[in-house]
């Protein structure tokens, strides 16, 4: 086994890019709930955020088919530039190869990948990538996805063979963290897991203010009663 599978993902090692998080693309999805998609690529892009991750977010087609960029999305990367394709394929785009290509020469080789479709953008990318470089494709497999279940198991499959890594969003933020003692980054991983990772968020929040006693995280109205009718 080759070395470099043996390495953990790092904030040092590590950059994201997010291809085709568009809204017709998402319509086309069918192997994932198109709302837990989206909560899981904002939840990832929010990790990246929170460990200065350089992040590329590129689109096709956005005013001829595809539509604009989720804005919960862009919401966490408001400076960064869209990088336009006409090609299915993103690494047929300079302007992507370049972006990569500078966070690689910074030790930036482990390109953690969140797309639409898995069967086409994902995988042909992924394929096209690992041909032409030394980089490291991980695949999030729950912040990407495709036309069927199968189209995104075969995809994911195919890319396997191929030595790309599948990954989850939430394994890629925990990896990144690594250390709950790390506390500088403590606090930004512990709010994106209660808003963006399920029954594990609801349980932190449950441990923070009923075992711990700490304050509830947002403001609400009185609460009123009981007050059993008679």
């Amino acid at each position: 086994m080759s070395s470099k599978y043996l390495e953990v993902l790092t904030p040092q090692n590590s950059q994201v890019i997010f291809i085709d998080q568009q809204p017709q693309m998402a319509f086309g999805v069918q192997s994932i709930d198109r709302q837990v998609l989206k909560n899981n690529v904002v939840g990832l892009a929010k990790a990246a955020k929170a460990f200065g991750i350089p992040t590329t977010i590129t689109t096709v087609e956005t005013d001829g088919f595809s539509g604009n960029t989720y804005p919960e999305l862009l919401a966490v990367f408001p400076e960064n530039k869209l990088l336009e394709r006409t090609s299915m394929n993103s690494w047929d785009d300079q302007n992507v190869r370049d972006a990569l290509a500078k966070n690689a020469a910074a030790g930036r080789k482990k390109i953690v990948v969140s797309g639409l479709w898995t069967e086409v953008c994902n995988t042909t990318f992924a394929l096209s990538c690992l041909h032409d470089t030394d980089y490291e494709i991980y695949m999030v497999a729950d912040a990407s996805g495709g036309t069927s279940v199968e189209a995104h198991k075969y995809a994911m499959d195919r890319m396997v063979q191929a030595g790309i890594v599948p990954v989850t969003w939430q394994q890629v933020l925990l990896e990144w963290q690594r250390d709950w003692a790390r506390k500088e980054t403590y606090d930004d991983v512990m709010a994106i897991v209660k808003e963006h990772s399920g029954a594990y968020g609801m349980g932190v929040d449950y441990a923070y203010t009923m075992v711990h006693k700490a304050p509830e995280r947002v403001q609400h109205g009185e609460r009123i009663g009981p007050n059993p009718a008679k």
